[in-house]
């Protein structure tokens, strides 16, 4: 009897598989990729296919159509008000930009449909206490309104913070919105959220999951960090709300971010994204309503392009710029990264940049709050250490911050990693900085933090155990699914 069912079991998991596979045939994707699941349904029965429903591609269309058409809506009416508000800037108005800062700029334009803004005042956190006193403190002056979207949002004692913070702002008559991701946020319990709800919180979430809601896939995460205040005062980077942001968890040590508070017309942009992310999730319009794109207030005199990627927009936009970021690049590139799964087009753009004499560094953390990432990035050291480029690890706690700096002139700063969830499938956000003064105060901490970690040597490697091997080969197989 037994032996009937588990035949049973195989012939329907088989039948599946090969409806399955029709489809990756069909829907021409990246060959690893491909080849990955198909190796996966024929080896392991059940699970496969529980593993490509959550995180497969065969969901992933649906949401993106529905996601284009919803913004279609909005859409006219959404530039309509911010174009108002800051207006276009063609590259040949601003002197200050080199030839190599233009032709990005051209390319981030054309490929996101953004706009590059002038006048704005950029304060770089990489303190955590500091950021949130600081966020903390903006949020109290707000009069109108409070955008925030998170990817995760805990209910410990930084979670509860933030909750009273927007709860008294609620209570003054404050607008509070609070976007979070469904799956980032799944442990959120649900009391948590209901208190927030009661006190005037309009929370939101984005893409849930679940039997009830028959949705079962995890991918088209909305891995964004921002906040809006008064469509004055912005926030974007790395950190999300918890107190392993804040350093208080001994497991991961002190946790370091990279986050930005950005004053003036790129605010706009910000409060854009939100707008459209709110009415995805939330059905509400908020495009046409003006109090929500006051006229920007000019706060300095830096060069800012708020760049939003995911599935509903070209797919490869974050891929496409750091591509061309790497490719361009004449003296210097300085990356930091969480989790880093190049494919092999970044990998060779990488080491082609070295091989041409250009300066590569790359910090990673030693260690991970996802290991079979941090050793997948492991299985890349050797080719890497062999075209040149320098490789760290920050010994001293979680290394969450995603930058970029490029010739020591312009840098990127957000939340997307290096890797195949953020530049295909995730819904980012990243800030473009044309500004030497800030893309050489992010070298500076680049350098400060070279001197606590450790720089990995080719002899480093030799020394790996045997098992240290296995892991690394191990982790290389899967990213393709990473």
């Amino acid at each position: 009897m037994l032996g009937t069912v588990w035949s049973i079991l195989w012939a329907g998991h088989y039948l599946a598989a090969l409806v399955v596979i029709e489809h990756i045939l069909r829907n021409r994707r990246d060959p690893r990729g491909m080849l990955a699941w198909i190796l996966a349904l024929l080896l392991l029965p059940i699970v496969s296919l529980i593993l490509y429903l959550m995180i497969g591609y065969m969901p992933i269309e649906r949401k993106v159509r529905r996601r284009r058409r919803r913004r279609r809506v909005i859409e006219p009416e959404l530039l309509k008000a911010t174009k108002a508000a800051v207006g276009p800037y063609d590259v040949m108005d601003m002197p200050e930009l080199d030839p190599a800062q233009r032709s990005i700029l051209r390319m981030s334009t054309r490929l996101s449909d953004s706009y590059v803004t002038h006048g704005n005042a950029v304060t770089i956190y990489h303190d955590a206490e500091a950021l949130f006193l600081s966020m903390s403190l903006a949020i109290e002056s707000a009069h109108s309104h409070i955008h925030m979207q998170y990817y995760i949002f805990s209910a410990d004692e930084t979670g509860r913070a933030v909750r009273d913070l927007l709860l008294r702002k609620a209570r003054e008559g404050v607008e509070v919105r609070l976007l979070l991701d469904a799956v980032g946020c799944w442990r959120l319990p649900r009391s948590f959220v209901r208190e927030m709800e009661r006190g005037g919180i309009h929370v939101k979430f984005f893409l849930p999951w679940g039997l009830t809601r028959r949705r079962f896939h995890v991918n088209c995460r909305n891995h964004r960090k921002a906040i809006v205040i008064d469509g004055q005062v912005g926030f974007l980077g790395s950190q999300n709300i918890g107190d392993e942001y804040l350093g208080r968890r001994r497991k991961y040590g002190p946790w370091r971010d990279t986050h930005l508070r950005v004053r003036g017309p790129a605010v706009t942009q910000l409060q854009e994204v939100f707008v459209e992310d709110w009415h995805f999730a939330a059905g509400e319009d908020l495009a046409s309503q003006p109090r929500y794109f006051p006229e920007p207030q000019l706060g300095g005199a830096q060069i800012v392009q708020i760049i939003p990627s995911g599935p509903d927009r070209r797919l490869n936009v974050m891929h496409q710029l750091l591509f061309a970021a790497v490719s361009d690049a004449r003296h210097s590139i300085t990356l930091i990264t969480p989790y880093f799964v190049p494919d092999r087009p970044m990998l060779l753009a990488l080491e082609s940049a070295a091989y041409r004499g250009v300066k590569v560094r790359l910090m990673l953390p030693a260690r991970s709050d996802h290991r079979i990432v941090l050793w997948a990035a492991r299985s890349y050291y050797q080719e890497l250490l062999e075209s040149g480029v320098e490789l760290y690890e920050y010994e001293e706690g979680m290394l969450h911050s995603k930058v970029v700096v490029v010739d020591r002139r312009w840098a990127m700063v957000g939340s997307a990693n290096m890797d195949e969830r953020s530049f295909r499938l995730n819904f980012e956000l990243t800030s473009i900085l044309y500004d030497s003064e800030l893309a050489q105060e992010l070298l500076a901490d680049f350098d400060e933090l070279r001197g606590r970690a450790r720089r990995v040597t080719a002899e480093a490697l030799q020394s790996w155990t045997y098992l240290q091997t296995l892991a690394a080969g191990a982790s290389r197989l899967a990213t393709p699914l990473l």
